[in-house]
């Protein structure tokens, strides 16, 4: 584990704790028993403002603390453990970093402050299928003599429905027939603007967006074609770092569920982690959680350092959280039996969690195929 400052011990025991007191399991299936379309309760998103988590990698002068991705990656991985369902991820982590790479002075010193506080809630609006495909973007934005106009339907927003602007990641004309990727900043009540909620098997606040002809001032475009794709590296190894570490926390949880488990549950007239076939599988999911701890921190490290092996670092750290995951939620329902299949037991949640992280951002095929890439294999 990398060595902690005492900021960075004190930010992460406050979230330890106030996970386990104050945002068990059983608040986020009450969220998912009364249906809320946002996808979280205020009460939560309001408690994170109060403990200024939405503004921890904020740079200072936009009113934030500036803090890191490593320390933010602690507060992420606490909030994996327990579920915990917030606009915390989708806005104070990818659409500050998209502001903090793309934007101009004035659009930082509008928007930053406003993520910092909770009040705005900017999230990234990429995805046009089932599957991550950054390469592969139809959403079109024209020039006009007036400015621009946004055309096209994103799928599976994260947050989308709480939303109150989006980062439109669209195709702009480069001239002479090219065409290159440009970053948007849209509000969501602009005219042409329309969402739909969307249900996943998590319970989350995904939505269906479609801009038809969304009419934008010169100046909502964050980046343009020139710069887009750079920008938009930037900001998607960010987000897969951070996200890396929450499938850290939520896989650890399911470990320690599992571990519990083996030391209480009697067969035989003895506990069935006294059994070698399940005690040496214990011991091999726990090597792989320590070994995905190491690739999560890794990354985020190379974010907050600027190193030139960022991008392979935040890929690596992506694959091998993806797999433990995968791995360890399967292992939690199998090694727990019967009870595991059933929805009073909270493994069912973090199993449907899973299958949904795994996959968001790219999943473990994918960043293995890009890291071999990054590397010229």
């Amino acid at each position: 584990m990398a060595a902690l400052s005492e900021e960075q011990q004190m930010i992460k025991d406050q979230a330890s704790a106030w996970v386990r007191e104050q945002a068990p399991v059983s608040t986020f299936r009450a969220m998912r028993d009364q249906g809320l379309a946002q996808g979280f309760f205020s009460e939560t998103w309001q408690a994170m403002i109060e403990m200024g988590w939405t503004g921890l990698v904020v740079p200072e002068p936009y009113g934030g603390a500036g803090l890191g991705y490593q320390t933010l990656g602690l507060v992420l991985e606490q909030l994996g453990r327990n579920l915990v369902a917030s606009p915390l991820y989708a806005s104070s982590v990818v659409g500050a970093a998209a502001l903090m790479h793309s934007g101009s002075e004035d659009q930082k010193q509008s928007l930053l402050p406003k993520i910092a506080d909770g009040s705005r809630l900017v999230v990234l609006a990429l995805e046009e299928g089932p599957r991550h495909n950054p390469s592969q973007i139809k959403c079109r934005a024209e020039l006009t003599s007036s400015g621009v106009r946004l055309s096209g339907t994103k799928q599976f927003v994260m947050e989308g429905s709480a939303a109150t602007d989006f980062v439109v990641v669209a195709n702009v004309d480069h001239g002479a027939g090219e065409q290159g990727v440009g970053l948007f900043l849209v509000a969501c009540d602009a005219p042409g603007v329309h969402r739909h909620a969307v249900k996943t098997m998590d319970s989350r606040g995904y939505a269906s967006v479609t801009f038809d002809g969304v009419t934008l001032d010169v100046d909502a475009m964050l980046a343009g074609p020139d710069t887009g794709k750079a920008v938009l590296e930037a900001v998607l190894s960010v987000a897969t770092a951070a996200l890396a570490a929450e499938m850290l926390g939520t896989a650890a949880a399911a470990f320690d569920m599992t571990l519990d488990y083996l030391k209480t549950r009697k067969q035989f007239g003895q506990v069935i982690g006294g059994f070698q076939a399940l005690g040496h599988r214990a011991a091999g999911l726990y090597a792989e959680m320590e070994l995905t701890r190491s690739c999560v921190e890794a990354a985020l490290t190379a974010l907050d350092q600027g190193s030139q092996d960022a991008q392979e670092l935040v890929a690596l750290a992506k694959c091998k959280a993806s797999e433990f995951l995968h791995e360890m939620s399967s292992q939690l329902i199998q090694i727990h039996g019967g009870i595991g299949m059933t929805d009073e037991f909270d493994a069912g949640f973090y199993l449907k969690r899973a299958r949904v992280l795994e996959n968001a951002l790219g999943n473990a095929a994918y960043h293995r195929d890009r890291y071999a890439k990054l590397l010229d294999f």
